[in-house]
């Protein structure tokens, strides 16, 4: 079974395709199951404004929208609705009643601030020293043992920013390992980025030396198209590659999730 929960929207600024061409890509491309997980918007206590996710007020929409897909699309894909969170603490009361008030099917950890992104910078692109690695695992530890997520998405966010695999980043990444195996929460083999990396020839994530790691704590696996353009479901080659290369490392890989419904 062929499935994808890392689905993005134009809402979040920085995605191309109707949520409906992302549908039918999906469909296109072999898969069973999709599930959209748009950057949550949050009720934030300041003035801040995220240029990298929707408002509050257009999740209804968001929600209604994949609503309607799902049903017009009932006998051709499965559809979930979701979104892509980090762990704000502050905020996670609002979120849940979020959660609540829409029946969102699943949330998913993207680890991309510590706290809140008012006070923070992005992770993916500004963790250069070990103080901010180490404020990674905090967030990305206490979101994982919250028990509201489904997976840690692109758990090694971090290597998009650090210079190289170092003693730190091992350090680090065995933790967020060996407690995601511990609380039974998949990590994501993110392929969001794999075009882009092999076209610079960089290596960031997925970062074979992570899942080695995660391979060495056994770790679970599920395998994350983290698509911002419709197009992207519809290339097979990165996800064949990403099963390969997990079969290898002998990590499970799982293609459902448990929805919120089923907990």
């Amino acid at each position: 079974m062929r499935t994808n929960y890392h689905t993005h929207t134009t809402r979040c600024h920085h995605a191309t395709g109707s949520d409906e061409e992302f549908v039918l890509s999906a469909i296109k491309g072999g898969y069973q199951e999709l599930g959209f997980s748009d950057h949550t918007p949050w009720r934030y206590h300041t003035d801040y404004i995220s240029d990298i996710r929707m408002t509050p007020d257009q999740l209804p929409g968001y929600v209604e929208s994949i609503r309607s897909l799902r049903e017009k699309y009932k006998e051709q894909i499965s559809i979930k609705i979701g979104l892509e969170c980090e762990y704000f603490p502050e905020y996670i009361p609002w979120l849940k009643e979020i959660i609540k008030k829409h029946q969102l099917d699943y949330v998913i950890l993207g680890n991309h601030h510590f706290h809140t992104d008012e006070k923070f910078p992005y992770f993916g692109r500004h963790t250069e020293t070990v103080d901010m690695l180490e404020l990674y695992e905090e967030s990305a530890i206490e979101g994982m043992e919250s028990g509201l997520f489904a997976y840690l998405a692109h758990p090694e966010l971090f290597m998009r920013a650090y210079p190289t695999f170092d003693r730190h980043c091992r350090l680090i990444s065995r933790h967020i390992c060996r407690a995601a195996a511990r609380l039974n929460i998949p990590l994501e083999y993110n392929i969001g980025y794999a075009a882009y990396n092999e076209e610079q020839n960089l290596t960031t994530i997925p970062h074979p030396d992570f899942w080695k790691i995660a391979a060495s704590e056994n770790c679970t696996a599920i395998i994350g198209i983290d698509a911002h353009d419709n197009l992207d479901l519809e290339t097979p080659i990165y996800y064949n590659r990403a099963l390969s290369t997990l079969q290898e490392l002998g990590i499970k890989v799982i293609e459902r999730i448990p929805f919120l419904t089923e907990r």
